[in-house]
């Protein structure tokens, strides 16, 4: 047994003995373990806190980790929940799984990275991007949109996570109610349906093995977050990235590249509160920002000036969208994507606005 997997049961056992370790937070975490790791040992030395970490699977990412905070609702085993994304944060929310909490050092960012009742904050961002492999497709004709994808040069040849599991289905949320609103309403179906058509492959193993199948040659352009381009690269694999525009002309007008911040919460109920305000308080630094920019990852400061000092990884063009309306409408551009996308998923009918060929 991984030592994961038996941290948060040893701490429930000092818990219900009477004897709390004071000087002890449960912290469940779907960033890269490597780079976590790096930030949590700076707040125990720091602090004196020993964190005990709970991580989830590169496939999975954040999916399995909710799924176990909303079971352990009644009965919290963890303090802190740091998550790589935004959107399945937001449902936590919702769902009561997630306690206040107030930051005076988050208290002049964008609305949009804070939740209105205090129960989540966003941080060090990362882009969904296109990976294209400079080989095969030159700089001069990579897509520059996600429309672009439609194109029938890529057939056979573009490669995605699989939406249900991580970031991918966060952003076709995000795609679904930008499109709703900004585009018309079955957009986002017909743009799918064209995804199909053009035979892309949903690949099990995450937003990384997208860039690993561009890489190795199994794909020509994939779907996927800026940090795995950014590792690959560190790797020495022959990739490169663009930020795509979500509006048709690419105008740079907010219609551009998704930006999915990390985010932390204190979750409802949790064993240590105090211990855990603190390392909420650490992860929302500035200090910590500046980690992950200068990790393997390069992950984007959400402080402005911050952000500055690390222009090779900024994006030109941020989309602005309604987080909480992507993650309202993920589910349902969850259903369409495997629908088209999967074929074994197509014994399910989809909703009229859902599908394409209704909404035409």
């Amino acid at each position: 047994m991984s030592r994961r997997c038996w941290l948060v049961p040893a701490v429930v056992f000092l818990v219900g003995c009477g004897g709390q370790e004071p000087s002890t937070v449960v912290l469940y975490v779907s960033a890269d373990e490597h780079i976590a790791r790096q930030v949590i040992g700076q707040f125990e030395k720091q602090t004196g806190v020993q964190v005990l970490m709970v991580g989830d699977t590169e496939a999975k990412k954040s999916t399995g980790l909710v799924d176990r905070l909303r079971s352990e609702m009644d009965r919290p085993q963890a303090d802190v929940f740091w998550s790589s994304e935004i959107f399945m944060t937001i449902d936590l929310a919702e769902d009561g799984v997630l306690g206040e909490f107030k930051s005076d050092s988050t208290a002049g960012w964008p609305d949009r990275y804070r939740d209105p009742q205090h129960r989540w904050c966003g941080f060090a961002a990362r882009a969904r991007v296109i990976v294209y492999a400079p080989d095969r497709v030159p700089e001069a004709e990579a897509p520059q949109t996600w429309m672009a994808l439609r194109d029938q040069r890529f057939r056979d040849r573009i490669a995605m996570a699989d939406p249900r599991f991580g970031t991918t289905g966060g952003h076709l949320g995000a795609m679904k109610a930008y499109w709703d609103q900004h585009i018309m309403p079955g957009y986002y179906a017909a743009f799918i349906e064209a995804l199909a058509a053009n035979n892309a492959r949903l690949l099990p193993s995450g937003n990384a093995g997208v860039v690993e199948a561009v890489a190795s040659g199994e794909a020509d352009v994939g779907l996927t977050d800026s940090d795995d381009v950014w590792a690959a690269q560190a790797r020495g694999l022959n990739v490169r990235l663009v930020y795509p525009a979500h509006d048709v002309d690419a105008s740079g007008q907010g219609g551009g590249t998704l930006l999915i911040p990390n985010t932390v919460a204190l979750v409802k109920g949790g064993p240590h509160p105090e211990q855990a305000r603190r390392l909420i308080e650490f992860l929302l630094s500035e200090r910590v920002e500046r980690m992950l920019a200068e990790s393997v990852s390069h992950n984007i400061p959400l402080r402005p000036g911050l952000a500055q000092r690390y222009s090779d990884y900024v994006v030109p063009d941020p989309l602005v969208v309604d987080y909480r309306a992507a993650a309202k409408a993920r589910p349902a551009a969850i259903k369409a994507a495997m629908h088209w996308l999967d074929p074994r998923s197509r014994s399910e009918p989809l909703a009229p606005e859902e599908d394409a060929n209704h909404a035409r």
